[in-house]
């Protein structure tokens, strides 16, 4: 059985509370990202896939966390304001949340239980594809880059359903 993220409930970094079930129907790259990671550039890639899909039906889905190192500290606002200033980014940003550990946020844990490699997640940008029934189909390491053809063609593929 396929686990779906549909029925969990989600603050947007504006303080909104949001059910990922308004999301039916879109494909969701769902980011653990952080302000101050080796791997803070892929905000770039991530903005370009936005673009570049967005329209298609692809959203992408920004989730604030300072579970790796301490790399993402600021408040919301100042996350914000980094995205904005730093990557023009224009997707959707969220509540900072914890992606493992005791307060792992409900996402999370069903993100990390659905598709392999289960178990938590290692590091900042980790990158998570959910279909258009909500079901989580993939899930990639910090390194796998948002604009790779591993990436990519999961995205197409899900999009052309």
């Amino acid at each position: 059985m396929s686990i779906t993220v549909s029925d969990i409930k989600v603050k947007t970094i504006k303080g909104d509370e949001r059910k990922l079930s308004e999301y039916l129907g879109s494909v969701l790259l769902i980011v653990n990202v952080a302000s101050y990671c080796g791997y803070t550039g892929q905000y770039e890639s991530l903005e370009k896939l936005n673009q570049k899909y967005g329209d298609k039906g692809l959203k992408v889905l920004g989730f604030p966390c300072n579970d790796f190192g301490a790399q993402e500290p600021g408040t919301n606002e100042e996350i914000m304001q980094f995205c904005d200033r730093s990557y023009g980014v224009s997707f959707e940003m969220f509540d900072k949340v914890h992606a493992k550990g005791f307060e792992q946020h409900p996402l999370y844990a069903a993100l990390t239980k659905a598709v392999e490699p289960t178990g938590d997640v290692a590091w900042n940008f980790e990158k998570f594809i959910v279909n258009k029934k909500g079901e989580v189909v993939a899930r990639f390491k910090s390194s796998v880059r948002p604009d790779s053809s591993e990436i990519i063609a999961v995205i197409e593929a899900e999009l052309a359903k």
